[in-house]
């Protein structure tokens, strides 16, 4: 009828297909597409494009819908410098990781204002799946450093995570001694938070018998 902005934007900034997309509503994405006036690229007030909403909850369907679309850029940076690649591999999505992945443009190695990557997010929230998948990219450099001196390998130790702390340290690039900006290394955060077992495969007893000899 014409008597509605189809871009409208509500208190958070988030459009109509804003909120189907973030919602995992395939067909209602699929139907407000089909309107020229739509924007499918449009950001809210973070900065974060419906792609993004998609990616962040996991919609397989609708990531896929709206990679068709040729305006939206699947490797763009919210206001926190984050992608939806880096939503998607912070809440553990493997499907909607490797889709991006795939695509031409995004940088698996991406980091965002804080320096964080996604293989930071990943292995902070314990997300073996996903840590496994972005190692076998070429492109990722599995002991990076963020803005504090911390590595994945450092949050993955700091939350307890031990299935990848041992993906990780299988990795020749990974120095498990690396200390961060304030001097803290992996094992001494393992030591802080608790982590019995993370310290036994960060300071194996073996290693620790032949150091004493």
């Amino acid at each position: 009828m014409g008597c509605y902005d189809i871009n409208a934007e509500d208190f958070l900034g988030y459009t109509l297909l804003a909120w189907a997309a973030h919602s995992g509503h395939e067909e209602v994405v699929k139907m407000l597409l089909t309107w020229e006036e739509v924007n499918p690229n449009k950001p809210n007030d973070c900065g974060q494009m419906p792609l993004l909403h998609a990616a962040w909850n996991g919609h397989e369907a609708v990531v896929r819908t709206l990679l068709e679309q040729e305006e939206v850029n699947p490797d763009r940076l919210d206001h926190y410098g984050q992608t939806p690649l880096s939503y998607a591999a912070q809440n553990g999505h493997e499907t909607v990781v490797k889709i991006l992945i795939g695509r031409e443009g995004v940088n698996p190695d991406r980091a965002d204002n804080d320096g964080q990557t996604p293989l930071s997010y990943a292995a902070w929230n314990g997300h073996e799946g996903v840590v496994k998948i972005l190692l076998a990219r070429e492109e990722v450099n599995p002991d990076k450093l963020d803005n504090y001196g911390q590595t994945p390998l450092s949050y993955a130790v700091r939350a307890g995570h031990e299935e990848v702390v041992k993906i990780l340290l299988l990795r020749k690039e990974v120095n498990p001694h690396k200390p961060d900006n304030n001097g803290q290394t992996p094992l001494m955060l393992a030591t802080m938070y608790g982590h019995k077992r993370v310290v036994e495969l960060l300071d194996p007893p073996e290693a620790a018998t032949h150091s004493a000899a």
